[in-house]
Parts: structure tokens; C-alpha cells; sequence
């Protein structure tokens, strides 16, 4: 069937896929009146107008419908056009009112006038020199992404691509890409390799063509860290990339080599095994945290504290009896260099921490306390009763030069450094919180080693506990005061291997299971109970004090669904921004899901929608109890928080958690996911979805294997492959 083309003018949103492109619109036409669109149509808004190329179709549920093979942005030809066109937050200083002063002023020669005499806006009232600049340059923009975004989407390219590929290019973006859109993978957040090859394809660059052969190697590495490896066995890495590039394993020896060349890949040399090829910068890492370990440990002990009356006093004044195993960590703490302490809840790692700080203290010596999340340290101060930072703001990041301050040149000053919720630290940021710890200073490292391992590549605290060569104290007492918690009893009995036990007729429990096979019926209860019970019940808010948890994004138990539903309890309709398919209204947590350097804002930070910006397309989001205004091209980078997944609530304790837990999760039914969810409870917990699903999850005691050699490093089975090495 030969495509034709049709234009109309989008009046809403259905649905929208932020990762795919794929999107459902609906358009009004003067001769058609409303009719729906589907296909790459991420980026469009209300308001826009496009003439779209493709073909009718005839969907079983839904009726006719245009499918989209491409689409261009036209200007509008109407009063009315032009004025929602204007409105949509594209053009910055204009919003809805101004958009509407601007139409009654100039009618249809208005983009006209933004186009060749922007001076002339200084006629409209409101609009002055500062609005203007924003205008213009804002107006370039606009224009340079809408001239890209012909090139792309004519080759069935995404949109978001479009803006993105502007952002890093500016005007050249075209010629770069259509000269080697492998680049857009290697130099654009948010651009796979994927991406980069479609287009490739469609402008004709061949199968074997160098560039693309070494970008599919690059990205299998790239996705290869994003599941948490370090580096590939080379057998692996050629064996992948061939499956994705569809070509023969032999063909890519030259654009490995190729990469190697550009020292973008490191291959180091195994004793017992193939070599192992790692992306450039996670190799410097862990030779740098193996190094500075290792160098740590080499250090002499000061013998400046009395260890066994040092301990006693603290007893005497905490008014405790420390366990065995505590008594052994706070010693070997005091009198070593490095120690690893790791326990599951109740076993009392946060009495150790106090009692560090307030030996030290005593002594007048400096003990920092950091995590690697806001919520982290924030919660660590809060049980210690001393200052905590995240590990980024302790290593004080400068957001201008996306650099930390203190490095192997500004150390820490600190006689002591600890590190809670280590299991969430990623090689990198490893790396670089070890460079600025003195040669001087002791380092305690506290974390639960059975519960998920960092989002980021690497298996930190696991490979310091399995090198034999750090000291290492395991907390496995449960002590009287926690016995009494549920939370605390079941979470380790699912570590163990066994069920959770729950006693719904019992008022007073902190722990209960409602089974729900229905995965319809799972969802409605779920917020129910998140939304409505659970706050009266026990008198929590039910944003702050709440948190919906579950394994997945997608799906009608997924997190998406499920925000979209608590959204709809917790912040009724009423003025709010659109996002694609997000909808912002004042009062929604949110969380951020990338470093943000520039904002400090980072991976994991959940806030509260406090303003919606209409004028700018803007929110404001107050983040523990700072205000940070986000910018509309940041919008990407932040998503409804009232539910989200287990992997991103580690290091985090809330009042309550609802944990959704279903087959339909089943890939993602593992022991220690299971396990990180409930431990994120402090006052309650409730686990609402299949038995079947809970069964699954505590018998499905697998963890995926990351390749990682900070192990082998610390035990000296690595060479260093050149001079001691520096992560930078």
C-alpha cells in the first residue's frame, strides 16, 4: 500500500513509550475532524501541528487509525494554531497568557515576527530585553532541532534523538551524523547503539563497515556494565557483539584491535583464563581501588587509642553490653587500617558506628560518616546522632567542572572514615572515595552483603569480603530489642532460605502477606492499602512515610501502572505540566533517575513537585529541603516516585513499604530482591500479591554473576598493566 500524507493538529496525548519513540496521539482536521496516529511521535505536544507520512490502518480494538512512518513539525496557519503553538513551553519567556498578548497583536504574521523581527516583541507589554534574549536564542533552537529532526525522522528515527543530537552538535548536527552516527551512541546520553545503526542503515552505511563494527564491540561493553559486569571475557564480548552486529566472530579481530588502538578498551592477561576486555575508565577504577586498598593495609597501625579500656568506657557510657561479634568489630576498627562489617537488620551495625564516633571523638580525632545516596546519609545521621553526607558531597563535587575537589592531591582530612550501605557502592564511586582517603586514616566499610548489589558496574563489597585479604566482621546476632520485629525475624528467615511468616489476625505485627492471584485485584489493593488504609491506620503520610515497591517497570504490576494509579488517589487532577505521557502536579514525589551535576542532583533523590512553572515549562522540587528548579529539557531525567523498584529504593528505609510481588515478575523473582524489599521497612511492611510468586522468590536463591577481577587484584593475582594507576 503506497503511504500518503495527512496533517492535523495534536490535541492529546494516549500514549507514549519514552523508550521505544513509540507513541499514540489524536489529531483534529478541518476535513477529517478527530482521528488517532500512532508510531515514532515522541516529542510532539498538544498543540503542534505535523503532516505525518504513512498508512491507515484498521486496529481490532481500536478502530482506524493512522500509522506514522515519519512526520514533519509545520507552522501554524491559524490564529489558533499559532497561540497553542506558542503555548506549548517550546519557546522559553512566552507561556499561555503572553502566547495569547502576542496572537492579539500580531495575528498570522506572528512567527513571522519571531522569525526575522524578534525585536519587535518588545512592543508586547511584559516583554522585556531579558525575555527577549530567551526568546531568540530559544527560537534558534527550535529551528536548528526542527531542521534535524526532518533528517531524522525522514529515516524513521525517534525524535527525542533530534533534540538530543542538537544539544551536542548544535548546527553541525546533521553533517555529524550523517557522516558517522555511530557517534551519537558513543558521545549522546540517551542514544543506543540501536539507534545510531538504524539510522546508519538507512543512509546506507554497509554491514561491515569499521565504524559500526567498533561501535556494536562499544556497546556491548557499555550494556555489558549496565548489568553490572566490570569487564568480558574476550570470548564473550566478540561472541555478542556478533550476534548483534549479525556478522562472523573472526570479522571483528581487526575493529578490536582498532579499539584497543584508540585505548578506548584495555585488555589485561589472566593466569587461568582468557583475557579480559574492559572499557578504559572501569579498568583504571578497579586497578585504582585495588591499589589504594592494598596500600591502606600496607600502612603501619598507630597505636594512639587504648583499645580495650576505649571500648569498655564506651559501654559504661552507652549503658550496652556489646555481642561478641561487636566487640570484635569495634576493636578490630580502632586498631586496624581497613575492616569490612556486614549484617542483616538487627544485628547492630549502627551501635558500632556510635560507638566509633564517640571513641573517636572523645580522643578528638575526625570521623566522617558517609553514604552513597541522600536518603542513606541522611538516615545514618539520624541513627548515630552525628553529620553524614552523601559520598558526593563529601568528596565535595564541583557541578561547574564535574570534578570532585578532594582527590589524591586534597585528601580527606579525617582520621576516620565510614561508609554505610556499601553493597549499593558501584567501582567508580569506589574509586573515587579512595583516592581522597589519606594513607593515614582507617576505613570502615559497613553493609548487608546479601542484599542487591550496586545498580552501577562492579561487586564491591563482595569482592573485598571474598579477596580473604581485607578483615572482615560478619554481624549475625540478632539482638532482644529486634527479635520482637517481624520485619526483622522474617528478613531473616528469607535469607535463609525459608517463608516469611505472617499472622493477619495479629493487630500489633509489623509484617503481613494478603494474597491477591489477580493481577488487577494486586494493583487496586496495593494502592488501596498505600493510599488509604495504611495511613489511617497508622497515621502516615501517605507520600512521605510510604512507599509502594516492586520488581518491574512494566506491566499492570509494574511501577509505571502503578504510579499513574497512586497519582491519581494522592494528587487529584487539577493545573499540571505535560511531559509525553507525564503528568506533573504540585505535590507529586518524584525522583531523579540520572546525576544531574549541574542541579546536584543525583540517581535515586526522590523530592515534592512544590510549583509548576507554565510560563518556562518548568517545576520546582524540593529535594531535602532545598529547592531545585528543573529545567523543561531536564524533564527526561525525573519520574513519578510513589511507587518504584526494589533496585532503587536500596539504601533507603521508609515507615512503610507495600510490596508488590506477582508471577507476572517472575524473571525477577530472586532471594536477595526479596530481601532488599523487606529490609527497606522500618515501622511495616506488607507484601500483597501470589504465593506462588513469594515461594519463588525465597527458593530462587541464584545471583546473577558479574565479571569483576577486584578480587584477584587484592590478592595479587593481577599485574598491574603500568605505573600505580589513578581513576580520572
Amino acid at each position: 500500500m503506497p503511504s500518503e500524507s495527512v496533517t492535523g493538529t495534536v490535541t492529546r496525548t494516549l500514549y507514549s513509550n519514552e523508550e521505544s519513540g513509540w507513541c499514540a496521539i489524536r489529531l483534529s482536521d478541518d476535513e477529517r475532524g478527530s482521528f488517532a496516529a500512532t508510531g515514532p511521535l515522541l516529542g510532539v505536544r498538544e498543540g503542534d501541528e505535523l503532516r505525518l507520512t504513512g498508512k491507515w490502518v484498521e486496529h481490532a480494538r481500536f478502530g482506524e487509525q493512522f500509522e506514522v512512518s515519519s512526520y514533519v513539525q509545520i507552522a501554524p496557519s491559524t490564529l489558533e494554531g499559532i497561540r497553542r503553538f506558542l503555548s506549548t513551553g517550546r519557546i522559553k519567556g512566552i507561556g499561555p497568557t503572553m502566547a495569547g498578548r502576542i496572537v492579539d497583536a500580531f495575528g498570522l504574521e506572528t512567527l513571522d515576527i519571531v522569525e526575522r523581527e524578534p525585536a519587535r516583541l518588545l512592543e508586547i507589554h511584559g516583554i522585556g530585553n531579558a525575555t527577549l534574549a530567551k526568546v531568540k536564542a530559544s527560537w534558534e533552537k527550535h529551528r536548528g532541532i526542527q531542521q534535524i529532526m526532518v533528517f531524522l525522522t525522514g529515516h524513521g528515527i525517534p525524535p527525542g534523538v533530534a533534540v538530543k543530537a542538537y544539544g551536542k552538535y548544535g548546527s553541525a548536527a546533521v553533517e555529524v551524523v550523517r557522516e558517522n552516527p555511530y557517534r551519537l551512541a558513543e558521545e549522546v546520553f540517551g542514544v543506543g547503539f540501536r539507534t545510531a545503526d538504524r539510522i546508519a542503515r538507512r543512509i546506507g552505511i554497509p554491514a561491515d563497515a569499521p565504524q559500526r563494527l567498533q561501535a556494536g564491540l562499544l556497546f556491548t561493553l557499555a550494556e555489558a556494565s549496565i548489568e553490572g559486569h566490570v569487564f568480558l571475557p574476550r570470548s564473550t564480548l566478540v561472541e555478542h557483539a556478533a550476534a548483534l552486529l549479525e556478522v562472523e566472530s573472526a570479522v571483528l579481530e581487526s575493529p578490536l584491535g582498532a579499539i584497543a588502538q584508540r585505548e578506548l578498551v584495555v585488555t589485561v592477561e589472566r593466569a587461568d583464563d582468557e583475557p579480559a576486555i574492559f572499557d578504559r575508565r572501569l579498568e583504571a577504577a578497579e586497578a585504582s581501588v585495588a591499589e589504594d586498598i592494598r596500600g591502606l593495609l600496607r600502612k603501619p597501625t598507630d597505636h594512639d587509642i587504648d583499645v580495650k579500656a576505649a571500648v569498655a568506657w564506651y559501654q559504661r557510657r552507652a549503658e550496652i553490653e556489646l555481642g561478641a561479634r561487636q566487640h570484635q568489630a569495634l576493636t578490630m576498627a580502632l586498631s586496624g587500617r581497613v575492616l569490612v562489617v556486614t549484617g542483616g537488620p538487627g544485628t547492630g551495625k549502627t551501635t558500632l558506628v556510635q560507638g566509633l564516633t564517640r571513641i573517636l571523638g572523645a580522643k578528638e580525632q575526625r570521623v566522617l560518616l558517609a553514604a552513597p545516596t541522600g536518603r542513606a546519609a541522611k538516615r545514618l545521621a539520624q541513627a548515630t546522632g552525628s553529620g553524614a553526607r552523601t559520598i558526593h558531597r563529601l568528596l565535595e563535587f564541583n557541578p561547574r567542572t564535574r570534578a570532585f575537589t578532594r582527590d589524591r592531591q586534597r585528601p580527606l582530612e579525617a582520621d576516620m572514615v565510614v561508609v554505610d550501605e556499601v553493597s549499593m557502592l558501584d567501582i567508580e564511586l569506589a574509586a573515587r572515595l579512595l583516592e581522597a582517603v589519606p594513607p593515614g586514616c582507617r576505613l570502615v566499610l559497613v553493609g548487608d552483603a546479601d542484599q542487591l548489589p550496586s545498580v552501577g558496574p562492579g561487586n564491591v563489597l563482595g569482592d573485598l569480603i571474598a579477596s580473604g585479604v581485607v578483615p572482615v566482621v560478619r554481624l549475625d546476632h540478632i539482638f532482644r530489642q529486634a527479635e520482637q520485629s517481624r520485619i526483622v525475624v522474617n528478613a531473616h528467615r528469607i535469607n535463609s532460605g525459608q517463608m516469611p511468616v505472617s499472622d493477619g489476625n495479629d493487630p500489633d505485627s509489623d509484617f503481613f502477606f494478603v494474597a491477591r492471584n489477580d493481577p488487577a485485584e494486586a494493583a487496586d489493593l496495593a494502592v488501596d492499602l498505600a493510599g488509604r488504609r495504611i495511613p489511617r491506620r497508622y497515621k502516615l503520610d501517605p507520600v512521605d512515610d510510604i512507599q509502594v515497591l516492586a520488581p518491574m517497570h512494566r506491566g499492570e504490576l509494574g511501577v509505571r501502572r502503578l504510579n499513574e494509579k497512586l497519582q491519581a488517589v494522592l494528587t487529584p487532577p487539577g493545573p499540571e505540566l505535560t511531559y509525553g505521557h507525564k503528568r506533573f502536579r504540585v505535590g507529586d514525589k518524584i525522583m531523579q533517575i540520572r546525576n544531574n551535576y549541574d542541579l546536584e542532583i543525583f540517581n535515586g533523590d526522590i523530592g515534592r513537585i512544590e510549583l509548576l512553572d507554565e510560563e518556562e515549562s518548568e517545576i520546582v522540587v524540593r529535594f531535602d529541603g532545598r529547592s531545585v528548579r528543573i529545567p523543561h529539557d531536564d524533564l527526561d531525567d525525573v519520574i513519578p516516585a510513589y511507587a518504584c523498584t526494589i533496585h532503587k529504593a536500596q539504601g533507603s528505609e521508609y515507615p512503610a513499604v507495600v510490596i508488590v510481588l506477582h508471577h507476572q515478575h517472575h524473571i525477577m523473582l530472586q532471594r536477595n530482591l526479596l530481601y532488599t524489599a523487606v529490609t527497606r521497612g522500618r515501622k511495616l511492611v506488607v507484601i500483597v500479591g501470589s504465593r506462588r510468586a513469594l515461594g519463588r522468590a525465597v527458593s530462587n536463591a541464584t545471583q546473577r554473576h558479574r565479571f569483576t577481577l577486584l578480587a584477584d587484584r587484592l590478592e595479587g593475582r593481577i599485574r598491574p598493566s603500568g605505573p600505580s594507576p589513578k581513576y580520572s
